[in-house]
């Protein structure tokens, strides 16, 4: 197997667990949990060794495993407290507990080498070159089965409990009513969070993990308002970012893990200003057909109260717009059958505006059923 596709298919198993759980964080409005846990797990790093003596990639890839679930815990902890919000209690636990390990190294282990960076910030190209071994016999690389069962875990827990998911992500109280427990619900979801971030530290890093557990998501989520549509665009959005992010990588020669984020951030702003119902390119033509109904709403106001007809310079002044304002207004209605020019002459349409309405009406409520 190509050296490539190693690092191809490497970084699409990140992207899925991550896609799929980033989904539900970012929904959970928890999308930093992520970030929290990468710096929270290193005081486990640091007791795994003390405990082990040793400084191999599962000893340390245990503790911290131990920590990101502590850390979940205790972030839920302080939010049911009721007295500190979501975001502050991410801040206050992975702050706390990556202090403590910066303490314990510079007070007990500062003369030992603990390849925290490595850790921290990984590098998705050495997967090649990190094969499983079992009894001599060659398995394959070492990341195909590490986040291979970090994915089946994932996709087996959303798979399992995707209605009990949702319906605790949209609705906790409605969650309670039916029967469900939306704590225990949380923490397996906080769990296989801290299954996955920690797995994919020895691989890719903390730092790519956080950005698949939050980007993909939160661009899936201009495009589409269904929970099992943002969790399969979230997927293919991921997907992309890691192919076109490393051929992106090979023809820049930089940082892989690097390009898989920028070009997720660049889908990300292609989302954000192309998506029909919350991208900025809507918006910005909703406001401008706003302020022409508006305009058009002024005009026919100023008409009723000069009696329904009035010159364009006279209607102009009683408005104070310039004519050039008030020509595109007036042709604008003229469409909608508002209003007629004649001379000069401005009248309302009083014949037609009413069937007009209706028109305009049952166009609306025909692209929007349940709206009357």
């Amino acid at each position: 197997m190509s050296a490539d596709l190693v690092i191809i298919v490497t970084g699409i198993l990140v992207a899925v667990p991550c896609a799929l759980l980033g989904t539900l964080l970012v929904l959970r409005q928890m999308a930093m949990v992520g970030d929290a846990i990468s710096h929270a797990v290193l005081p486990g790093i640091v007791l795994a060794f003390f405990i082990s003596g040793s400084l191999g990639p599962l000893t340390a890839l245990a503790g911290a495993g131990v920590f990101g679930v502590l850390t979940a815990v205790l972030i839920q902890a302080l939010r049911d407290t009721g007295r500190v919000r979501e975001d502050s209690s991410i801040g206050i636990v992975f702050t706390a507990l990556f202090a403590l390990g910066v303490f314990l190294i510079s007070k007990f282990a500062s003369s030992v080498h603990l390849d925290l960076e490595h850790v921290l910030y990984g590098e998705i190209a050495y997967a090649p070159i990190n094969p499983l071994v079992v009894g001599g016999t060659y398995l394959g690389p070492r990341t195909f089965w590490t986040l291979g069962i970090v994915t089946v875990l994932a996709a087996g827990l959303v798979l399992a409990l995707y209605k009990e998911l949702k319906v605790s992500t949209f609705d906790p109280a409605l969650a309670t009513a039916l029967g469900l427990s939306p704590a225990l619900v949380h923490y397996l979801l906080m769990g296989a969070v801290s299954v996955t971030v920690v797995g994919a530290f020895d691989a890719v890093g903390a730092i790519l993990v956080v950005a698949f557990l939050i980007v993909p998501p939160a661009a899936a989520y201009l495009v589409t308002e269904r929970l099992s549509h943002m969790m399969l665009v979230a997927v293919l959005l991921g997907t992309v970012s890691a192919v076109a992010g490393y051929y992106l990588a090979a023809a820049l020669d930089v940082a892989i893990a690097g390009a898989m984020t920028v070009v997720a951030g660049g889908l990300f702003a292609l989302a954000a200003l192309l998506s029909p119902a919350h991208g900025l390119l809507a918006h910005a033509a909703r406001r401008y057909r706003s302020r022409r109904a508006f305009a058009r709403e002024l005009v026919l106001a100023r008409l009723a109260a000069l009696g329904g007809s009035a010159p364009e310079e006279e209607l102009a002044r009683a408005l104070g717009w310039e004519r050039r304002e008030l020509a595109r207004t007036l042709r604008s209605a003229a469409r909608g059958g508002l209003v007629e020019t004649a001379g000069g002459e401005v009248r309302v349409r009083r014949a037609r505006s009413g069937a007009g309405r209706e028109r305009r009406r049952g166009r609306s409520t025909a692209r929007w059923p349940g709206w009357r």
